[in-house]
């Protein structure tokens, strides 16, 4: 329990959030370097393990809502998160920058991305989901992996490496380095700080919840959610600045892959989630915004700065109805 008022509250969240980025991006920079030395191409370790590495935090707040008891947290947690990277973050980053994405991010991420939303909703659409879904949840998210790192060796082999994201949260990932002690003292500082961030996160999250009169789905799906977006948020800004203009989105779309299909399974398989009806609201919201996404960046393979301002005042108002009572 996080004893003290709404303000102390608050202050715990944020805290939270600054110890979630930075166990996240200690993590990442670890990870990506073990990753280089097994000859890992940047394409790669930029849809899988960058991906998964940013969505470190919502895996830490989701498992300890789930050990809790807090369905609704670990749920909302996941499926606001990633409303909010497709609504908020691509809208903010493409406001910065007209995005041209690859057609082959594009037709394969996309696909994906609907595909994870689907099996995602089938799970959440009885507002129970049990054992048996989490691990198929996990089952899937494995299979797109393994698909994605077959299909993408041959292609990887013929690119030019190139950095994917220079510096900032990532690191100088292009750089071939060895995995070295001081990497693992970083890998497990890094994952004790996600842990601790998380569960304190958790906690205080739920008491304002309380306090403040507003559902746990709320807080889980806006204030939650929009912590634990922050590494996302970090390394699509300085890909943006690094010149690294697809992975500001591949980074969004593997991120949401793992946080529905792995991060929501593998809480379920710690402990069957229950959830309210709301869930179903949040779940047509995220089908929605997936749908629009992937159209808009199917016919033109481009990301407007229109387009941007249009997904990121969605996520304005969802907020909005949320925190009134009137959504979710």
């Amino acid at each position: 329990m996080v004893r003290g008022g709404p303000v102390v509250q608050l202050g715990v969240i944020f805290l939270s959030v600054l110890g979630l980025w930075v166990g996240a991006r200690l993590l990442v920079d670890a990870v990506v370097r073990l990753a280089r030395r097994f000859g890992l191409s940047d394409l790669i370790i930029g849809l899988t393990i960058v991906a998964m590495g940013t969505s470190m935090p919502e895996l830490a707040v989701s498992i300890d809502a789930a050990l809790k008891g807090f369905g609704d947290i670990a749920v909302s947690n996941v499926l606001g998160s990633n409303i909010y990277n497709l609504a908020f973050i691509l809208g903010v980053v493409s406001l910065i920058k007209i995005l041209p994405i690859a057609e082959s991010l594009v037709h394969r991420g996309g696909i994906a991305l609907l595909a994870s939303v689907f099996v995602g909703g089938l799970a959440v659409v009885d507002l129970r989901i049990t054992r048996l879904d989490g691990l198929f949840l996990v089952g899937s998210f494995v299979a797109y992996t393994v698909y994605l790192l077959r299909t993408s060796r041959a292609a990887s082999a013929q690119s030019t490496q190139q950095p994917l994201v220079d510096g900032g949260v990532t690191g100088q990932i292009a750089e071939r380095s060895s995995f070295r002690g001081r990497d693992a003292v970083l890998f497990v500082s890094g994952l004790a700080l996600v842990l601790v961030s998380g569960d304190y996160m958790v906690l205080a999250a739920s008491e304002l919840a309380r306090g403040a009169g507003i559902s746990e789905w709320v807080i889980g799906g806006t204030i939650v959610a929009a912590g634990t977006s922050t590494p996302e948020f970090a390394v699509s800004l300085v890909a943006i600045k690094r010149g690294s203009l697809g992975i500001s989105v591949g980074n969004v779309i593997g991120s949401n892959i793992f946080n529905i299909t792995g991060i929501m399974g593998i809480a379920a398989v710690v402990r069957p989630l229950v959830v309210s009806g709301t869930a179903l609201e949040t779940l047509a919201w995220l089908v929605v915004i997936s749908t629009v996404l992937v159209a808009a960046l199917w016919t033109g393979r481009v990301l407007s700065r229109l387009e941007g301002a249009l997904l990121t005042i969605t996520e304005m108002v969802r907020w909005v109805l949320g925190l009134f009572g009137l959504f979710g």
